[in-house]
């Protein structure tokens, strides 16, 4: 069983449902995002997913596009976010990476995968890399024992979800709502009646990420799904606070309500 797998087989015999916060690598900078890591695991995330800054990131919206912008701005790649990483105090949750796949067919796919093992990260994201044409970065994953999680939308077919359910490690992730990342006043409608499909094909456990901003979100979210992916909100606070320790402790009375939430019992 994988790391990824233990946190979601812990929360669900506590009956408790996985807050999965979501920052860009290298915004504003890396020692501040080495700091932030360290304080979200504090502020009572379960996993963490940290997006590695691309210059086409066509699943992002605007608020995660500009946040990569400045990292790229700042000289941060793959490789600088794999050595930030691998330099990273110990962190007590697992660490997934998120990256299109151009860097990473450019790093290696073999290399990658046994780098990302050394350092210890335990899962990746390739947003853009269907399961018709991830074959050879399966393999590479799986023998070094590193998960990954593949995508469903609203309008995954059933056929797709089994061939998704096959492939992915550690969870299967939800994308709420066509379109890109960004904060939404509402939930698409229906979401709970999607996710339902896709456990009717998998026993994986799925998150839910895109347009998940409050915790009134996250709580009815919670009650269909296994997890809870938040980005493009907290990424808003470290534009507007710069990094600073008040942004910091923005995050912190922004994150702690959704763990209030997400580790109650739920019945």
């Amino acid at each position: 069983m994988s790391k990824i797998e233990k946190v979601f087989r812990a929360l669900a015999n506590k009956r408790q449902t996985a807050l999965i916060p979501f920052l860009v690598g290298g915004d504003p900078d890396l020692e501040t995002s080495a700091a932030l890591v360290g304080k979200m695991a504090q502020w009572g995330a379960d996993l963490i997913e940290i997006g590695v800054p691309y210059s086409d990131p066509i699943a992002d919206g605007p608020t995660i596009q500009k946040a990569a912008q400045r990292a790229l701005r700042r000289g941060v790649n793959l490789a600088k976010i794999l050595k930030w990483a691998e330099e990273l105090p110990g962190i007590p949750i697992p660490l997934i990476l998120m990256s299109y796949f151009n860097p990473i067919f450019c790093y290696g796919l073999r290399k990658f995968a046994q780098d990302c093992q050394r350092i210890g990260i335990a899962g990746v994201i390739i947003p853009d890399l269907p399961p018709e044409e991830a074959g050879a970065w399966v393999k590479e994953a799986r023998a070094a024992g590193v998960d990954t999680i593949f995508l469903t939308s609203p309008t995954t077919t059933e056929e797709r979800i089994k061939k998704i359910s096959r492939l992915s490690r550690g969870f299967i992730y939800h994308v709420s709502l066509t379109g890109v990342t960004g904060s939404r006043a509402q939930l698409a409608p229906h979401i709970g009646a999607v996710v339902e499909k896709i456990k009717k094909q998998s026993q994986k456990p799925v998150a839910v990420g895109f347009g998940i901003s409050t915790p009134q979100q996250a709580h009815e979210i919670r009650a269909f799904a296994d997890g809870v992916i938040v980005g493009s909100a907290l990424i808003k606070i470290i534009e507007e606070k710069k990094g600073t320790e008040n942004s910091f402790q923005g995050l912190a009375n922004f994150l702690q309500p959704f763990s209030t939430i997400l580790h109650s019992v739920n019945y």
